[in-house]
């Protein structure tokens, strides 16, 4: 049973019920709740009873929980029990990916501490050997359980050898194919395995096409490829070429979700990571850099305007249209870099394309740019605006259009090629320089024309 919408009264029902201790009632309103609803639920709960509810689960759903909780609310639970009963309650009913995230979320000493507590030493090892990786490389997403069969073996070797490791695995999407030194071959299909003769040796009817990654590559570039060629499973290998582990999709979506909640985050002006439960000191660490650069930019225009003081002056009417600049640049600024850091994230644009692009991005703003200053134009021929200032509102609306438009493509491309992510730029960071950059031409095109016509 999957609750979408578990409401105020369904979780106040409960924690009575816990207060109760009445297991039965319990056992009955969490019976086939699937798991992502029950780590809603623990959310709503004090510690002690969470524990309650967590001892009244099957092993393999307590372990399945624990997975889907949200990393603060897992890290204080599990500081909360005895190493033993997360090694034997948790870690041994989980994928060797999912413990070693589970544990990597503990300090050093009680990930040996729990570690030692499981029995089987192979499973420790893996993960153990998987703690070592980055979390955000391939090493650090793949999982140790897959299936694999030698070369040199025959059909009958196989079933055997595939039967004993699918025991430890959930779901089977590739089985991968190597050589006596673990080197990764290929993949063999089931459905041809099963129709050739039993006396065909593996290296004859596997499939030598077999794309890889290796432990250190980077976990966004993972989820690239995986997107790109739709596979469902990637296998990783080692330096020399040895299969490793591999990579199942519900590890990539959730990649692809933390980058682009990453993303969102840079673009609103956010400099870190933050979750809604961190406190008010990390929130603020994490949004006073773009704040003081907005509040420089804010200081560095209001200068660009006291230059032009004596035309203010002189001239009030121009004072009319300087929020309506300034908006534009912002809102042209944002949506072309907007679409260039799309581009950048899906790998559309590589270095061979970027002229392109801009040269693209020039012809969009042109016509941009001609069709929004057409309608100024318009608007103030219409309320009867005096020459000078028409002239003045309609060439610095197109100019900021087409500057803002190439200054919102180039700076991406730009940070993209010094390595630091693209995402900054369609946040404050464009929208800043071009209030400033518009606000300094429709100044200065003003003075021009009023001085010419004056």
């Amino acid at each position: 049973m999957v609750n979408f919408e578990l409401t105020r009264e369904y979780i106040d029902n409960l924690k009575e019920l816990i207060a109760a201790k009445n297991e039965t009632a319990i056992s009955e309103i969490l019976e086939g709740l699937h798991p992502a609803d029950i780590a809603e639920v623990y959310e709503e709960l004090s510690i002690d009873e969470a524990k309650y509810l967590y001892f009244l689960i099957d092993d393999d759903t307590a372990a399945d929980v624990i997975t889907e909780l949200e990393e603060d609310d897992r890290k204080r639970f599990l500081e909360s029990l005895p190493s033993d009963v997360i090694a034997r309650r948790f870690i041994d009913n989980m994928d060797s990916d999912d413990a070693a995230d589970v544990l990597g979320e503990l300090d050093n000493a009680r990930q040996q501490e729990v570690l030692s507590h499981i029995d089987d030493v192979t499973t420790a090892g893996d993960i153990a050997d998987l703690l070592n990786y980055d979390e955000d490389t391939a090493g650090g997403l793949m999982a140790k359980e897959l299936i694999k069969v030698k070369e040199n073996w025959g059909i009958p070797t196989c079933l055997r050898s595939m039967r004993r490791q699918a025991e430890e695995i959930d779901e089977i999407y590739y089985v991968y194919v190597v050589d006596n030194d673990g080197i990764l071959k290929g993949t063999l299909s089931l459905k041809r395995m099963l129709l050739s003769p039993v006396d065909v040796l593996v290296k004859d009817i596997y499939n030598s096409d077999v794309i890889s990654v290796k432990v250190d590559v980077d976990a966004e570039d993972v989820s690239y490829i995986m997107d790109k060629y739709d596979l469902v499973a990637l296998p990783v290998v080692d330096s020399i070429g040895r299969l490793v582990g591999r990579i199942t999709i519900d590890d990539v979506v959730d990649v692809m979700r933390e980058e682009a909640e990453k993303d969102y985050q840079l673009a609103s002006g956010i400099t870190e990571d933050v979750e809604p439960s961190d406190s008010v000191w990390q929130h603020t660490r994490a949004r006073i850099p773009w704040l003081l650069i907005g509040m420089l930019g804010g200081i560095l225009g209001s200068r660009v305007i006291s230059g032009f003081v004596d035309v203010l002056d002189e001239h009030p009417q121009l004072a009319f249209f300087m929020g309506l600049i300034a908006a534009m640049g912002g809102n042209v600024g944002i949506q072309s870099s907007a679409i260039v850091v799309q581009s950048l994230a899906s790998g559309s644009v590589g270095l061979d394309s970027s002229w392109r692009k801009l040269l693209k991005e020039l012809g969009i703003s042109l016509l941009n740019a001609s069709l929004l200053t057409i309608l100024i134009f318009s608007y103030n021929k219409v309320v009867g605006a005096d020459l000078a200032l028409t002239l003045t509102v309609s060439a610095a609306m197109f100019s900021v259009v087409v500057f803002a438009n190439l200054f919102g493509t180039f700076v991406p491309l730009f940070l993209n090629r010094l390595k630091i992510d693209p995402a900054v730029a369609t946040g404050p960071f464009v929208t800043t320089l071009n209030d400033i950059i518009g606000m300094f031409l429709y100044l200065t095109i003003g003075t021009l024309f009023f001085s010419m016509m004056g």
